[in-house]
């Protein structure tokens, strides 16, 4: 979602750096740099204003001005109001002392809260938390369905509705039978409209006041741009928002929603959708996204993700194979579907400090593609010819090339960059490297 803006303060901040001392028209120029950027990536007009009215004051100020690092300086000035302006800290949905929590999901129709729902609900259930779905979307065709299906999958209980019943009595309902249950947790995914209507706002208030919610959660589509604005403050006005889910962060969103929802409703963005699938919701942390934004990485939930794919034991396992010249293909096409599921490889890139230029120049070359082809070779592949790549002779590769729907000259390719990999892992791994497994988990 960053990398065009990432791209754009990259280069700003480059040149930047390669100025000595700083004067007030250096500054300025600066300001105006960052101004167009951000409202290029759609942040509202009054959001950068008064952020950069704050850089300025502080980036002008003598001891910066006089720095021996003064570019430093005002990257660090941007990165800290970014932060300010974004909530600080991580602020995670906070459980009731008294249990249930209640959690009440709004927003209009597609932005994605049923599957939201069904996300925060596994979530908690990591958490040894015990969930409870309710059910109140009675608009939308198969809505119902879509969060029993989801329920399934998750072996959380979906409270539906009887007969006749209102949103607002299926909702006091799932609170009722949470409160003589065992519940730690109710999600009550409520009906949204394709825009925001007074009978929409009438529904919502009414569930609001019958079960009286512990959090209220907006979930709004990362793609909305300059109408999240809007959109967020009515909802926030008629329901009174607590805190935020931005979904569909991973689609070509230019990342100006986030920030102006935000500043406009002063409420935390508790979570963001990374993906499709309902292990791809993360927490949102300011800080790191502020870093993200300016083109540092984010590696602190790059290992997070890691961890999450791979265990301890696993990684034990995989260093000990780098160390005993063990390293199959069968455990390069193992490794490379847990790559997958870290997410896609353009975001895995922007979480590298410089990473992002990179991505944006792969953009186009459709790196999920290229694995994807991988994996058909390494499939159309014997057991034998997968645990022992010197058996694959020209007649091997000519009947793996066909298979594979690939050419030979790709099967050589991947055979070569293979063995170049496997050379580079077994040196990170000698006595004076260490594998990047061991790295990861030895925390």
């Amino acid at each position: 979602m960053w990398n065009a803006l990432t791209s754009k303060f990259e280069a700003i901040f480059k040149r930047l750096r390669g100025r000595g001392l700083l004067d007030e028209a250096a500054v300025s120029e600066v300001i105006r740099e960052v101004r167009l950027a951000l409202l290029e990536a759609d942040v509202h007009y009054t959001v950068v204003k008064t952020l950069l009215e704050s850089v300025k004051t502080r980036a002008l100020a003598q001891e910066v001005l006089q720095s021996l690092t003064p570019g430093q300086q005002v990257i660090k000035i941007v990165w800290d109001e970014l932060c300010a302006l974004m909530g600080q800290v991580h602020r995670p949905i906070q459980l009731a002392p008294n249990p249930p929590t209640v959690v009440m999901l709004v927003g209009l129709q597609g932005a994605g809260k049923t599957t939201t729902a069904a996300k925060i609900a596994r979530a908690f259930l990591a958490d040894g938390r015990r969930v409870l779905l309710a059910a109140a979307d009675l608009k939308r065709p198969a809505a119902i369905r879509q969060l029993e299906v989801l329920g399934e999958q998750l072996g959380v209980p979906v409270h539906t509705p009887e007969a006749e019943q209102t949103p607002e009595a299926v909702c006091r309902s799932a609170v009722a039978r949470a409160d003589r249950g065992t519940v730690d947790l109710v999600i009550l995914d409520t009906a949204g409209r394709l825009q925001i209507d007074e009978e929409l706002m009438g529904e919502l208030v009414a569930i609001r006041d019958a079960v009286r919610p512990h959090e209220v959660l907006l979930v709004a589509d990362a793609m909305t741009g300059q109408a999240a604005v809007s959109i967020a403050e009515r909802f926030n006005q008629r329901v009174g928002v607590t805190g935020i889910v931005l979904t569909k962060t991973e689609g070509d969103a230019r990342g100006g929603a986030m920030l102006s929802m935000l500043a406009v409703t002063g409420k935390p963005i508790k979570y963001v959708g990374v993906g499709e699938s309902l292990a791809a919701l993360e927490p949102f942390h300011p800080e790191r996204a502020a870093s993200r934004i300016l083109g540092m990485g984010d590696v602190a939930s790059l290992v997070e993700r890691a961890q999450e794919v791979l265990s301890r034991e696993d990684a034990r396992a995989f260093e000990q194979k780098f160390r005993s010249d063990g390293f199959t293909l069968d455990d390069f096409r193992a490794q490379l579907q847990q790559v997958k599921k870290l997410g896609s490889v353009s975001d895995l890139l922007g979480m590298i400090p410089g990473g992002a230029k990179l991505a944006a120049r792969m953009a186009d070359k459709s790196p999920e593609r290229d694995l994807v082809r991988i994996e058909a070779m390494l499939s159309s592949m014997t057991p034998r010819e997968r645990r022992s790549p010197d058996v694959i002779n020209g007649s091997r590769r000519k009947r793996i090339a066909r298979g594979s729907g690939t050419t030979v000259q790709e099967i050589n390719q991947l055979l070569k960059q293979f063995a170049q990999a496997k050379k580079m892992m077994k040196t990170l791994s000698g006595p004076r490297g260490q594998s990047l497994a061991a790295r990861l988990f030895s925390a």
